[in-house]
């Protein structure tokens, strides 16, 4: 019976031990500043993982683009070719006669080839070795080219590798560029993230205050009540502001734990870490230069490269257009020593010379305007990209522009928010105090505590105005001024 009780209670203390475990573990607790968060989201948020893949793949694609150009050493070959079939064969007089073959084939080419983009030029040097061995024949014999040399080259047709050669290169810059400029927006996304974040933790502040401040005043309200110095309409009146109070707290916390969720998960951070955003209140509050700031970002965005690659293309395709309507020639020549013999180095023995030169032509004759036409639809598509450029372009600088002014006018802002939310934060103290004192009623303080929360949001705004406004300059500019 006595184990039984040491059993018992052994089991009850382990069940309350584990049941308070949980509640023993405190939560680590972190203090973020904005630099902190904007740091988090771009090493270790998705967004900047997606914008380091992409930038790789134009790596890549930039990598494979300059490797077409380059020689290309090809071995190529069939082996084995066995066939056993029967098959028509033309005879000297005309006649086919079905006949049976077994044969073994086998061939290898061994080609450097080279391209030329300035004139769209292919040459190649190559050594090929045909074999076949006839079973029904019971032979073997081997044919091939110790040595040859060709080229092609297309006469008044379009050079689409001349016109990539100026295209590529620009489409490899606006990449550099637009991972920077993404890296710049994970920054103002952080920024937004963060101020949101942080209005709504100093509501549940300013919350948690009022509820402190009110459950105080009911006391003093309780106290008056009871020595008859409190009218029941006023009373009644701090009651519902404790109600109020308590309503307004609980709407802050589910605001909060939503902020909280979404900005950790945006800046990858666990979430049981219990996180506290620090008001970045030492800004250095200075003037943005348009003029430098034009200059920036028509360096450093992608605009610039994007704009005249668009122009390139719409060249390319009026060339295109002109080239491709009218007379075609391609001109192909081939030079080098041919044999065969019943063995491998009889091929090599006093090869014979195999030459060769064509000129393949192709001219429109009649095509109900086709020609005219395309020419004509090019013309427009290029006239059109031309204005869309020229409009974009100005539309860029002007928003530029439009963005330093905007900035430079939210230092006056700030420091008037800044002033404004000191006067509300004391007249709200004096107030609560002469409240207290029985000096005003509760409507007289609800209007302060109104006007301190009032004030206080118009700070959080403010700066939150700023920061937003500066990020905007750095995707506008890529420049850190």
């Amino acid at each position: 019976m006595k184990r039984a009780v040491i059993f018992l209670l052994s089991v009850v203390l382990m069940l309350i031990s584990v049941a308070a475990y949980p509640q023993n573990i405190a939560k680590k607790r972190v203090k973020l500043t904005l630099a902190n968060v904007i740091e988090l989201a771009i090493t270790q948020s998705s967004s900047v993982k997606y914008a380091q893949n992409r930038n790789v793949n134009y790596y890549w694609r930039w990598k494979n683009f300059r490797t077409s150009f380059m020689p290309q050493l090809i071995l190529s070959g069939v082996l084995p070719d066995y066939r056993q079939t029967t098959t028509p064969i033309t005879q000297p007089d005309g006649s086919i006669e079905f006949r049976n073959i077994s044969q073994l084939k086998a061939s290898s080419t061994l080609a450097l080839s080279q391209f030329i983009p300035q004139t769209g030029t292919s040459i190649y040097a190559a050594t090929s070795l045909y074999g076949i061995q006839d079973y029904n024949n019971n032979s073997l014999s081997f044919s091939g080219n110790p040595f040859s040399v060709g080229f092609s080259q297309p006469i008044f047709a379009y050079n689409w590798a001349k016109w990539a050669k100026k295209t590529e290169p620009l489409v490899y810059q606006e990449a550099q560029k637009r991972y920077i400029e993404s890296i710049e927006k994970i920054s103002l996304s952080a920024t937004s993230r963060f101020f949101t974040y942080l209005s709504i933790q100093t509501n549940y502040n300013l919350a948690a205050s009022n509820l402190k401040n009110s459950k105080d005043n009911l006391k003093i309200a309780e106290l008056k009540q009871k020595l008859g110095q409190i009218s029941e309409n006023d009373f009644s009146r701090i009651q519902l502001s404790v109600l109020n109070a308590q309503k307004a707290l609980s709407n802050a916390e589910m605001d909060l734990k939503n902020a909280d969720f979404e900005l950790k998960s945006y800046i990858g951070l666990e979430q049981d870490i219990e996180l506290e955003l620090e008001i970045p209140l030492n800004m250095s509050l200075y003037e943005v230069n348009a003029g430098k700031a034009l200059s920036e970002a028509l360096e450093n965005r992608k605009e610039t490269p994007e704009f005249k690659r668009r122009l390139i293309d719409a060249e390319r395709g009026l060339v295109k257009a002109k080239r491709n309507n009218g007379l075609n020639a391609t001109l192909r020549g081939n030079f080098g020593l041919s044999n065969s013999a019943e063995t491998i180095g009889g091929v090599y023995k006093q090869p014979e010379k195999q030459q060769s030169v064509s000129l393949g032509l192709s001219i429109p004759i009649m095509d109900w305007g086709r020609s005219k036409s395309g020419v004509k639809l090019a013309e427009s598509r290029r006239d059109l990209i031309i204005f869309d450029v020229e409009k974009e372009r100005k539309d860029f600088e002007r928003g530029v522009v439009v963005q330093v002014e905007k900035f430079n006018l939210l230092e006056d802002q700030i420091v008037t928010a800044r002033e404004a939310d000191k006067v509300a934060k004391n007249g709200y103290e004096i107030a609560l105090k002469r409240f207290q004192n029985g000096e005003i009623s509760i409507t007289d303080l609800n209007i302060s505590l109104s006007e301190r929360e009032s004030a206080k949001r118009d700070y959080i705004a403010s700066i939150r105005n700023y920061w937003v406004s500066y990020y905007m300059i750095r995707i506008l500019t890529l420049y850190d001024f």
